[in-house]
């Protein structure tokens, strides 16, 4: 489904999808992997969201719209969790239809806008007007790893966050790693 992405760079929407698994990964937040036919028409989900979760099988699905395959709608179901984070390809289909519906199901739904992709850039932005219209809530994956890292003073998180936002916080991470460095520099003096 990456061939077909236009909506954005490939490079830019995987570092935020990555960005955001790794940041599932290390707040032990509960993931659902999916495909669309994955041996016949889409593929394998790509590899470097599947290394963050090597014990995760996708489910594959034949439903463009995610909420209506049983077994996804389980698994989601089987988190516990009334709001749901969804990214995904192409944003216009595979996003929209599942956090609609999600949506009408009673689960409060968050899109992380930069971790999704559409087939153009007016199909994106016309997914994502769509579901904000519905009120789906728009997060980047940043936002919503920040959001739940909360505070500074969280020490059992803090070591994961950082060096997620080192490594795929582009400016920001950047910034974090001159800053780090230069304060031991700094108490030196």
């Amino acid at each position: 489904m990456f061939f077909g992405v236009e909506s954005t760079s490939r490079n830019i929407v995987l570092n935020a999808a990555t960005g955001l698994a790794k940041t599932a990964q290390a707040l032990s937040i509960p993931i659902v992997l999916s495909t669309v036919e994955a041996q016949k028409f889409s593929g394998p989900l790509v590899s470097r969201i599947q290394s963050v979760f090597p014990d995760i099988m996708p489910i594959d699905r034949t439903t463009l719209n995610a909420w209506e395959d049983t077994n996804f709608k389980k698994a989601v179901e089987g988190t516990n969790r009334n709001k749901l984070l969804l990214a995904g390809l192409w944003t216009e289909v595979c996003v929209a239809l599942p956090a609609l519906s999600a949506m009408e199901d009673g689960y409060e739904v968050y899109v992380v806008a930069d971790a999704c992709a559409g087939s153009s850039c007016e199909a994106h932005n016309m997914a994502l007007k769509r579901m904000i219209q519905a009120g789906v809530k728009p997060v980047t994956w940043q936002a919503a790893l920040l959001e739940m890292q909360r505070d500074w003073a969280n020490k059992d998180t803090y070591q994961a966050v950082t060096s997620i936002i080192k490594e795929y916080g582009g400016a920001y991470g950047l910034g974090l790693e001159y800053a780090q460095a230069m304060v031991p520099a700094a108490q030196q003096n």
